[in-house]
This record gives structure tokens, C-alpha cells and sequence, in this order.
């Protein structure tokens, strides 16, 4: 894509959409039906001077974009996102928070780093329950937490727990690629489920996401990862001029080891140089005022620097 899209307008693209809104009750009793105000009329021309880019991939996989269906698909991502500018904002300033660590554990594991975009698609970066009970950064549900060895009960929830999940997600991942060859394929599959992935390719006689049918969520979802990958790639260029200062810094902190149960978890940070609160932040997983004893090892818990 040609980055140099309108800079000075881009620059005021949230101000002139608010104004929009804002103005929209005050409509000169005059002005024609549909003419709309200047700023209505501005940002209509701002959205309208983007265009997709003529590239876009994910994972080294490139978006067959010359399939008129499939730009179309992606077009309508593109636009949908461009038009919520509140939400890209947040997702851009909380990149720092999280991607850091996204990226050192996939190049452990030896996978892709264009990964670490099906958290922001499935979450945004927060520790989000979806309605169908998807929980954490990475929206596992709880029986499929379990099976990638994260620890679910009363107590715990480790669909919460940074590292645990995103190194869960990845083996998910790396055992869809190791089935289907594709990475593009591989993020589909989380999230339609392997099970059903499987087959849908096998009744297709495809291997190729772009040639398949799927059901409405799983064909957006790709393109929704593609495109928010794209934003905030290029966030400049779209009109996101966000100072380093204001971007949301990573959590520091020092891990205790605890082989004991924690019967007061207020005391316990009290007695530890922090608050309840600092705990709660910075271990989202524990999700009662107190911790049992372990069943085995001992507890890993993040306290304040």
C-alpha cells in the first residue's frame, strides 16, 4: 500500500467522526435531505480516500486479494474497523502491554509472530468472557483450556494466566499447521474448532481457506486478523498518531514462590510490600480472595517491582 494517504486529514479523522455525531441533531431545518453537515461530509470523504491495500498477508500467506469475493471480504473488514476509531486506539495502545512477550514466546516455540494478531482479534487485548464463555487474551473455551493443559476450577483459571494461555494457544496452533500445511488454515481452525475444520476440508477437498465455505463467523475471521494487523502495522498512515508516551506500558514485576496455602490474600500482599489490588492486576488467574495449598509445585505469583 502507498502510505502517504491524506496525512493531515488522517490526523483529525477522530475529531471531524465525533463532530459528525455530535452535529448530526443540529441540521440546519434548510439543508436538503441527505446533504448531511461539512463534517458529516468530510469524514464520508476521509473513509472514502482509504483503500485496502493491494497486498495484505498473513504468516508469510498471502490474501489472494485479485479474487474479487475475497476482497470484497476483506473490504468489508477493513471499513468496519476503519469506523471504529475509539476501539483502534485501545487496541494500538495496548500492544506494548502484551506483544513483547507474544513475540519472544513464539520465537521459542519457532512459529510465525503474525500469531500473536488472533489475540487482538479474538479480545482485544483484554481479559474478555465472550457470551458463549470464552475467557482470557486468547478466548479459550474451558474444556479446550483443559486439554492444552491449563488449569480450570474454582480457584484458578488459567484462560487468565499471560503465559500459560499463550504458549496453550500456540500448541493448539502448531497442531492444526502440522494437520492442514497452513497457517491461514491453522487460525481458522481456532476458531471454528479442529474437529469441525477437519471436516470441512475433508468434504471440500480443499486445503485452502480462500476456496472453502465456512460458516459466517470463521469467513470473517481471517480477514479480520489481516486487517488488524494491517492498522496497526501502518497506524501512522491511518491516522493514529499516538505519542510513545501515551501507549500502555507492560506490567513489571518479580515472581514469589509460595509452597503454602494463602488463607488471606489481602494480608498476603500487605505482608509482600503491595495491595490486594497490585495481586489481583498482575495475577488475573487467581480468581478467589485466597489460594489453597498446591496439589503439587507451588503457586508462581507476580508482585509489584
Amino acid at each position: 500500500m502507498k502510505h502517504n494517504t491524506l496525512r493531515t486529514i488522517a490526523a483529525t479523522v477522530v475529531i471531524a467522526g465525533l463532530l459528525a455525531c455530535s452535529d448530526s441533531t443540529k441540521v440546519n431545518s434548510q439543508t436538503p435531505q441527505g446533504a448531511g453537515t461539512s463534517q458529516q461530509v468530510n469524514y464520508l470523504t476521509y473513509i472514502c480516500s482509504l483503500k485496502l491495500p493491494s497486498t495484505l498477508t498473513f504468516c508469510g500467506e498471502k490474501v489472494p486479494l485479485d479474487i474479487p469475493e475475497v476482497r470484497e471480504r476483506a473490504e468489508r473488514e477493513f471499513y468496519v474497523n476503519i469506523q471504529s476509531p475509539g476501539q483502534l486506539i485501545l487496541n494500538y495502545k495496548r500492544l506494548s502491554r502484551y506483544f513483547p512477550l507474544f513475540s519472544s514466546i513464539l520465537k521459542q516455540e519457532g512459529v510465525p509472530d503474525d500469531l500473536k494478531y488472533i489475540s487482538l482479534a479474538e479480545s482485544a487485548l483484554y481479559m474478555a468472557k465472550s457470551p458463549k464463555d470464552a475467557v482470557g487474551l486468547w478466548q479459550f473455551m474451558e474444556g479446550t483450556a483443559k486439554r492444552y493443559g491449563l488449569r480450570v476450577d474454582d480457584d484458578v483459571d488459567e484462560r487468565k494466566h499471560v503465559e500459560k494461555s499463550t504458549r496453550a494457544a500456540i500448541a493448539y496452533l502448531k497442531k492444526s499447521y502440522a494437520k492442514f500445511g497452513s497457517w491461514t488454515l491453522a487460525a481458522a481452525s481456532y476458531n471454528q474448532g479442529y474437529e469441525g475444520t477437519v471436516d470441512d476440508v475433508d468434504f471440500q477437498r480443499t486445503t485452502s481457506f480462500y476456496d472453502m465455505f465456512l460458516n459466517d463467523e470463521t469467513s470473517r475471521y481471517i480477514f479480520r486478523i489481516v486487517v488488524l494487523k494491517e492498522l496497526m502495522e501502518h497506524a501512522a498512515s491511518y491516522g493514529m498518531s499516538i505519542n510513545q508516551s501515551e501507549l500502555y506500558p507492560a506490567y513489571q514485576s518479580s515472581t514469589v514462590t509460595v509452597a503454602d496455602a494463602i488463607p488471606d490474600l489481602s494480608a498476603w500482599a500487605l505482608d509482600h510490600g503491595t495491595t490486594y489490588k497490585e495481586v489481583k492486576t498482575l495475577n488475573p488467574w487467581i480468581r478467589r480472595r485466597a489460594l489453597p495449598k498446591p496439589k503439587s509445585g507451588s503457586w508462581e505469583i507476580a508482585v509489584p517491582k
